[in-house]
């Protein structure tokens, strides 16, 4: 990666931070922390800790977010969000996320000796469950503060039988009191997200820093393929209702028609039963997950997907099902708040800086349900992400937190 910046005190800090975090692990040699685990406890009161160093009055909302605030001119006055989430994937980076959390109390402890002068508060969120991890259903964190919880929610389950109740409560949470956590938009100024990129774009462009001109609403689904299981040496191929045979075909085609169609479009979990060598499989379980710029050409892309399952299905006599686990419209950043963006973008040196959608999803997007959002990428190394081998330079954070800072000033003058 090219182009370091001078490194600053700040973004040393920061990645110092994002170290420790990374050490608040359910994994051992990795990185994984879920929603409503000890980990997530641990994390939230070392992030609460450092925002009451930068001057932050502190709290954790009835949904597990963890919040800090700091007034402007006057007290009482809506408030400019910045923020990230702190939960992970399993085996995960140590920036997603978690990088613009630290970002955002950096910005809040540069700014707090001229907050007086700020005509909003400024206030810092690490959101509890962006991931969706432990739990399947992504953004219940920021969906909370949305308001937009779902009761149903409450009765999912993790991989060991533990709902998100038995959780919450076990958190010290009061399920009860979740509404608690929404927020009303006259309460709010807008919202900025600084993420890395999690994909090549700025690398290949031999940027630093860009500006998200929106972001991919996503689809997830679990898929079933049911055939017949039967003994592998005993069963001709004619008589054979082979679950794994049809799922692969599908598989592929997934591949083949997002290139096609222009989206994105994944199958990241394929299991099939009963698992035996010598067995026909009978059933084939999948994931399958799928995005576009533009929610017509996701949805286009899903029902795809769908129509080749069926017709390889009544080909091989199997039966094919997608049941939708999860679903998010995509989301246009604001226009005022991205300019704002590409100002904070443009102070670090990069007059003309790289505008380009998310093809990931962020807490960004549940936000937007309730004031407007923009958000600011920063390059990850040959972008990969949700892997060990996620990285960023100190150069790049340093221009990052600049330019965080930059774009609150700049929010700050045009509501003046």
């Amino acid at each position: 990666m090219s182009g370091p910046a001078p490194a600053s005190t700040t973004a040393r800090r920061a990645l110092q931070r994002c170290d420790e975090l990374a050490a608040i692990s359910s994994m051992p040699g990795g990185v994984e922390r879920v929603h409503l685990s000890p980990e997530h406890a641990r994390a939230n009161a070392v992030a609460a800790g450092w925002m009451a160093q930068a001057g932050l009055a502190t709290w954790q909302d009835q949904a597990g977010n963890q919040w800090g605030r700091l007034e402007g001119r006057e007290p009482g006055l809506p408030s400019l969000v910045l923020g990230s989430h702190l939960d992970t994937v399993s085996d995960a980076g140590r920036y997603d996320g978690v990088l613009g959390v630290v970002s955002a109390i950096e910005v809040a402890h540069r700014l707090r000796e001229r907050a007086d002068e700020l005509p909003f508060a400024l206030e810092v969120v690490a959101f509890s469950d962006e991931e969706g991890t432990r739990f399947a259903t992504a953004l219940m964190g920021s969906r909370a503060v949305a308001g937009q919880w779902d009761q149903d929610w409450w009765e999912r389950a993790d991989a060991d039988g533990v709902t998100v109740r038995e959780a919450a409560l076990a958190f010290g949470l009061d399920p009860a009191r979740v509404g608690e956590a929404a927020r009303r938009p006259a309460d709010l100024a807008g919202y900025l997200e600084l993420h890395i990129e999690q994909g090549p774009q700025l690398e290949s462009a031999g940027r630093a820093l860009g500006v998200v001109t929106s972001i991919a609403g996503a689809r997830r689904f679990t898929g079933h393929v049911r055939g017949e299981a039967r003994h592998a040496g005993g069963t001709p191929y004619p008589r054979r209702r082979d679950a794994l045979v049809a799922a692969a075909d599908v598989v592929l085609a997934v591949e083949r028609l997002a290139v096609e169609l222009g989206g994105i479009a994944t199958v990241g979990r394929l299991q099939a039963f009963p698992g035996g060598v010598n067995v026909v499989p009978g059933l084939v379980e999948f994931s399958l997950d799928v995005r576009a710029e533009r929610d017509a050409d996701r949805d286009d892309l899903v029902e795809r997907v769908r129509a080749h399952g069926e017709a390889v299905s009544r080909a091989r006599g199997t039966t094919f099902e997608l049941v939708e686990t999860h679903s998010a419209p995509g989301v246009a950043c604001d226009g005022l708040l991205s300019a704002s963006i590409a100002e904070g973008i443009a102070a670090t040196g990069d007059a003309d800086p790289v505008r380009l959608w998310s093809r990931a999803g962020h807490d960004a997007m549940a936000m937007a349900a309730i004031t407007p959002v923009a958000m600011l990428f920063v390059r990850c190394e040959d972008g990969i992400s949700h892997a060990p081998g996620e990285d960023v330079t100190l150069g790049d954070v340093a221009r990052g937190i600049d330019a965080f800072e930059a774009a609150v000033h700049d929010v700050a003058r045009r509501r003046r």
